[in-house]
């Protein structure tokens, strides 16, 4: 079992920036991967980003260059930096865990890009 909790959400003006952290009771070296996700009202959650044990990091097309992934050195903590943040950036993030086959969620923390 891994429980995953999300926090940092909230709102914030076109071009800011918000860092999202993600608080798992086990180590990301012993979980495969780290993603978050978000979905926005009347869409299908999307994979903005995603790490895995090793570091390896990838990202949505729609966020690259802006978002970035990262963890703690102690591995329980995994963050999403959200720089130049747009309204189409509006959404619940939610945080998922992978292992051994696996699928894990956080709560979700809703974001809203807004004037």
């Amino acid at each position: 079992q891994v429980q995953l909790v999300e926090s940092g959400g909230g709102l914030v003006q076109p071009g800011g920036s918000l860092r999202l952290s993600c608080a798992a009771s086990l180590s990301i070296f012993m979980i495969n991967e780290v993603n978050w996700y978000r979905q926005a009202p009347g869409k299908e959650r999307e994979l903005v980003a995603s790490i895995t044990s090793r570091g390896t990091t990838n990202y949505s097309d729609s966020v690259k260059g802006r978002f970035t992934i990262s963890g703690n050195n102690a591995g329980n903590m995994v963050y999403l930096q959200m720089s130049s943040l747009r309204p189409e950036d509006t959404a619940v993030y939610y945080c998922n865990a992978l292992k051994d086959d696996n699928n894990y969620w956080g709560q979700g923390t809703q974001v809203t890009v807004s004037s």
